[in-house]
């Protein structure tokens, strides 16, 4: 299946529950293994490819807080979860043959390269998967704003939210099937509406700087790799549409 990519650069966000798969937490490694390949697709096609995982699979720093845990302390374990993560899809990418670095925020030389800017762009230039970890090294700040910042200062074309759903929808479609799907939305509705694609700190760094986010379905084979040829999957968000939002 030859094609153009239409984006040369792309950060794929993840959410950490996305590698806990059936299991609903922890790391499944079919779930890893899966994703891995969908990764390898997207790469053979000449795309550079950098990954923001969340850590909620296994610890999230929100909850504990909620119960009690000083919000500092707990975030700082969300990132610790998120380098867990982050070097599992390691493994998983070098048993595909797939040439990856592991960049922290949180200094652990031991395990992965310090956080720097044009270090990440000199990798992927070279065509090594960079998988960013630690979120951006501060607390009170999500893996979505990380994933968004990240992407911004590599210069990625768009951000890819793979989730378990086609896209975003006027209403949850596990709970009203009739729901439309809709094709394209301006970040102001996505922040209007309140809709949970990214926190609403991410969505308004992504409309202050112009990047597109196209939000998929990770689940179904061969997506990610749809998403960087420019196919008309998933739901678009950027600043270009007039009215505000389309339905597919």
């Amino acid at each position: 299946m030859a094609g153009t990519p239409r984006y040369r650069r792309v950060m794929l966000k993840l959410s950490g529950e996305a590698l806990a798969g059936p299991l609903g937490t922890g790391i499944d490694p079919e779930t890893l293994s899966y994703i891995a390949q969908e990764v390898q697709e997207v790469a053979a096609e000449g795309v550079e490819v950098c990954l923001v995982i969340g850590g909620g699979n296994i610890f999230r720093g929100i909850a504990a807080s909620a119960k009690g845990m000083d919000r500092a302390s707990a975030d700082y374990m969300g990132m610790l979860a998120t380098c867990m993560n982050a070097l599992a899809m390691q493994d998983a990418l070098e048993r595909l043959g797939l040439f990856t670095r592991v960049l922290s925020a949180i200094a652990m030389q031991e395990v992965a390269e310090p956080y720097i800017r044009r270090r990440a762009v000199r990798h992927l230039e070279k065509g090594r998967i960079v998988i960013f970890a630690a979120g951006t090294g501060n607390p009170y700040f999500t893996t979505d704003m990380a994933g968004c910042l990240r992407a911004m200062e590599i210069h990625a074309e768009v951000i890819c939210k793979g989730t378990k759903v086609d896209g975003v929808f006027e209403a949850d479609p596990k709970t009203h099937p009739e729901a439309k799907r809709y094709s394209r939305l301006s970040y102001d509705t996505v922040l209007a509406q309140n809709l949970k694609v990214l926190d609403s700190t991410a969505i308004a760094l992504c409309k202050e700087n112009n990047l597109p986010i196209v939000v998929f379905n990770l689940r179904e084979r061969g997506n990610l790799r749809r998403v960087a040829l420019g196919e008309n999957i998933g739901t678009v968000i950027d600043g270009t549409l007039s009215p505000a939002f389309e339905f597919a």
